[in-house]
């Protein structure tokens, strides 16, 4: 696995779980929602089991990136919608916060799928 995906990995996984903290009422900022909470750690874990995946094989890092990500860009856009229609969370904050992942999410499938499999 490359030192740029593991890296970006783990700040995926840094996001997701902090968004679901946050969701969770665990930390001080944000609004309790417990459905979004509960997506974005099983996004999180998603993301996690990726990484160990890529770091213990490397053979497969790349297809792991490549399927976590886009499940977590999938989750991200569901829940986008769902802000969108007025049944998620409505602060700013969530809205910025998704499209921050949003980028991060097609930065990293796009490093991902240009590795090149060894």
């Amino acid at each position: 696995m490359t030192a740029r995906i593991a890296t970006l990995l783990a700040l995926d996984i840094a996001l997701f779980a902090g968004a679901s903290m946050l969701h969770a009422g665990l930390l001080p900022l944000g609004a309790p929602h417990s459905r979004a909470a509960t997506a974005e750690a099983v996004i999180a874990v998603i993301l996690a089991l990726a990484l160990a995946t890529g770091l213990a094989r490397p053979s497969l890092a790349r297809l792991a990136a490549l399927v976590a990500q886009g499940l977590a860009l999938l989750g991200t856009l569901v829940g986008a919608v769902t802000i969108a229609i007025g049944i998620g969370p409505q602060t700013g904050g969530d809205k910025v916060f998704h499209a921050v992942l949003v980028a991060v999410l097609v930065f990293g499938l796009w490093l991902a799928a240009a590795i090149r499999q060894r």
